[in-house]
């Protein structure tokens, strides 16, 4: 092979190998301007009573329970909900398949997000063998009605797909398995759906073509880099629920009032105290 030839290969794998993983500072200086977006973008949803609802789907061990905490650890909870529903009851298997969702929807103000959702029934369930052929028919024909109705009424509905590779899944499911601190995440559910990549990618596949609409499109993040998806997915939120900033009064404290002054430490002499080990 000539230089010439060597150089131009070179190039081309260059242009197809993934982007350098986002260092930790960059990341965390992107994520909390972010942050304080979010912040504010609650305020704006309380204001105007807006009501949001965010999906996340996506393959197993493609981020998404991380992604929601990026997007939740710095917000009110009473605003910002998160709904990561078990498995249906036998009572719930009894009910209108998207009834359990539905109940948990937004008042006003409330931003409700959906680690796995009503999709669960195009993916994982129809995947698995847990609904019928004819099940998973219907519910692909009756998504877009219903999410139409849904946002015809004011709701906001945010649907996010989460795409990570077959080496960073099998990577991540390896760690999952070494570390004790990611043991949790790694169900029986996970290693069956590793053997069924390409039936995984035929259900999203036909979910997109189905479920992706005008008034409740899909939107796909890539999520190798992890820190890069999790900054994508806010950015994207924030995008696609326009906010203004809502004034808040400025604050001060007054002087603390000694009116009724005592020694309110002595009162806890030998009551029950944590152990200080740290």
């Amino acid at each position: 092979m000539t230089l010439e030839n060597r150089e131009a290969l070179d190039e081309a794998k260059a242009k197809d190998a993934p982007p350098e993983k986002m260092r930790r500072k960059v990341y965390e200086s992107e994520l909390h301007k972010l942050q304080v977006r979010l912040c504010k973008l609650q305020d704006w949803v309380k204001e105007k009573g807006l009501r949001v609802v965010i999906v996340f789907e996506g393959r197993d061990a493609a981020g998404k329970g991380g992604t929601i905490k990026a997007l939740t650890e710095k917000v009110s909870p009473r605003v910002f909900r998160v709904i990561a529903l078990p498995a249906p009851s036998d009572r719930e298997k009894t009910q209108m398949y998207v009834q359990r969702y539905i109940e948990r929807f937004p008042a006003a103000g409330e931003i409700v997000i959906f680690d796995r959702s009503w999709y669960n029934r195009a993916g994982v369930e129809y995947v698995m063998g847990f609904c019928s052929e004819q099940e998973h028919k219907r519910f692909l024909e009756l998504c877009p009605p219903i999410e139409k109705f849904m946002t015809d009424g004011g709701l906001i509905l945010i649907k996010i797909w989460l795409e990570v590779g077959q080496n960073e899944q099998k990577r991540r499911f390896e760690a999952r398995i070494e570390d004790p601190l990611r043991q949790w995440k790694l169900s029986p559910m996970d290693i069956e759906s590793y053997d069924r990549w390409y039936d995984y990618s035929r259900a999203r596949d036909l979910m997109l073509k189905m479920t992706d609409t005008k008034h409740a499109p899909w939107f796909i993040v890539r999520s190798d880099d992890k820190r890069r998806a999790r900054l994508n997915c806010i950015s994207h939120i924030l995008s696609n629920i326009p906010a203004k900033r809502v004034t808040r009064p400025k604050v001060k404290l007054s002087k603390r009032s000694n009116k009724r002054k005592y020694d309110d430490q002595s009162t806890l002499k030998g009551k029950n105290f944590v152990s200080e080990r740290y």
